[in-house]
């Protein structure tokens, strides 16, 4: 009896051991508190934007997050983006176009690597982002500002 609860006991450490170093399922805390939260890191691009000062965009699309928490950052992703649309759209080349980009670019970069999990909030926060009504295309400084901020987001979100 005693050699088989050594075996149990052994057994359940190595399991404990696995499971360090395993990409996390939970999301940041800082990524669940809306759209003003990104609106306000983002004032930092192109540099380094963090959620409270500590948090990258793209941490927040954990692998294996839970659907509630992936509902919660794809809704305020989805409006910041729709947001600094609408901005960038009324002053080409200004700063919202170089943070809608950084911000697509983070999330890109977070999204890599979970598997597919994010790729309709991909697609989404894509569509919001190059939104045009009537489907006019967006003028070029819109373009290459946003451009210049995915680059910098896919870089250091």
């Amino acid at each position: 009896m005693h050699r088989a609860l050594s075996i149990v006991a052994v057994a359940a450490l190595a399991l404990v051991g696995l499971g360090c170093g395993e990409p996390s399922d939970s999301t940041p805390v800082a990524c669940l508190e809306g759209t003003g939260a990104y609106v306000k890191a983002l004032g930092d691009a192109p540099g380094v934007v963090r959620l409270d000062g500590e948090t990258l965009i793209s941490e927040c699309l954990a692998e294996n997050q839970q659907a509630g928490d992936l509902a919660t950052v794809g809704t305020a992703l989805v409006a910041t983006a729709t947001r600094l649309n609408a901005e960038g759209r009324a002053e080409p080349g200004g700063g919202a176009n170089l943070q809608l980009g950084y911000l697509l670019g983070a999330a890109e970069q977070g999204a890599r690597g979970t598997n597919g999990i994010h790729a309709e909030l991909i697609r989404r926060l894509s569509s919001a982002a190059r939104y045009s009504p009537d489907n006019r295309p967006l003028p070029a400084a819109f373009l290459s500002t946003y451009r210049e901020g995915f680059d910098a987001g896919e870089a250091r979100g």
